[in-house]
């Protein structure tokens, strides 16, 4: 069976940053690129994210448009993609907004987490080792084969460095945050230069101040061992 086939979709400031020092959601980009998002989103079958990035947010983006709802009903989608959290503690606060959307919720933790949630997650993995491959083989097995991964950084990190990353598109947002304590597209230990995953420029758009970068990752075939890749 085919691994899903894993989109990255960020936006970030001109010097590369997804959030400020505080780490505070981030919320700096156009209406226009929250509108592709929305239809990025709208094509996938579950969307991950980080427990941290949850955190920030409070909530997840779920499909609203009418026609993308329609177009998703069409290729026998459910309304709304699976919102999965990654989180090794599944320590979660169970007064965000995110558990009172109507969307279908997902979490991908250790035992040790799972034992933690019941009713309010559809579907729980609770996993003794993060193989990125082997996680996303079990995605696979429940209908998931398009999986739009919103951040953070570190996972982001653990899927390139897994190898299982296919696209990445990045909003560059007309504003500069700096800061060390910022986070990255690519958080984590890093990767050293002879071993840096490439990419291939797939398309370019530019709206008002923003641009949209598309990439295609050149898959090695081989995982790169740098750093913890567990979230």
């Amino acid at each position: 069976m085919p691994l899903p086939h894993v989109t990255v979709i960020l936006a970030m400031s001109a010097d590369g940053k997804i959030a400020d020092a505080q780490r505070s959601a981030a919320r700096f980009s156009s209406d226009h690129d929250l509108a592709h998002l929305e239809a990025e989103i709208a094509e996938a079958d579950a969307v991950l994210m980080g427990a941290e990035t949850l955190r920030a947010y409070g909530t997840t983006l779920p499909v609203r448009h009418p026609d993308l709802i329609d177009q998703r009903r069409r290729r026998e989608q459910a309304s709304q993609p699976v919102q999965i959290i990654c989180s090794a503690s599944g320590s979660l606060p169970r007064d965000l907004a995110f558990f009172r959307q109507p969307v279908p919720r997902g979490l991908l933790t250790t035992p040790a987490g799972a034992s933690l949630w019941r009713q309010e997650f559809d579907y729980i993995w609770p996993l003794n080792a993060w193989h990125w491959p082997d996680i996303l083989q079990s995605l696979g097995k429940y209908g998931i084969e398009r999986l739009a991964l919103l951040g953070g950084g570190e996972l982001v990190a653990a899927l390139v460095a897994a190898d299982c990353v296919d696209e990445l598109v990045l909003t560059v947002c007309p504003l500069l945050l700096g800061g060390k304590m910022a986070p990255t597209p690519m958080d984590g230990e890093g990767f050293w230069a002879d071993q840096a995953p490439r990419l291939v420029l797939c398309s370019v758009d530019t709206f008002d101040q923003e641009v949209r970068l598309r990439y295609r990752l050149q898959r090695s075939g081989n995982s790169i061992t740098l750093g913890n890749n567990q979230p």
